[in-house]
């Protein structure tokens, strides 16, 4: 699904216009890449966790060069859905 798919559906459902919408999602997800650039986690009971997740140092390699580089320690986004959502999703996509 795109964003502009969520929108029209939040639109649909609500019954908001979709400019209103899109400002809102727009909103949200500028809210929570805040918050993660600051360092703070994004909480969602009932969805999931947005939460930075710590990458250890690790050598990396320029293959053209055949040169070995050091790659720093980092933090990278990650995204924890809560429990009940992975079991919903799981129950209903089995193979």
């Amino acid at each position: 699904m795109t964003k502009a798919q969520l929108v029209k559906k939040i639109s649909e459902k609500t019954g908001i216009q979709q400019v209103d919408t899109l400002a809102v999602v727009e909103s949200f997800m500028s809210e929570v890449k805040e918050s993660l650039i600051a360092g703070e986690n994004v909480y969602l009971r009932g969805f999931g966790s947005y939460f930075l997740k710590k990458k250890a140092q690790k050598p990396g390699r320029i293959i053209k060069r055949n040169i070995t580089i050091t790659i720093p320690a980092h933090y990278v986004p990650a995204f924890k859905p809560v429990k009940s959502f992975v079991r919903k999703v799981k129950e209903n996509n089995k193979i």
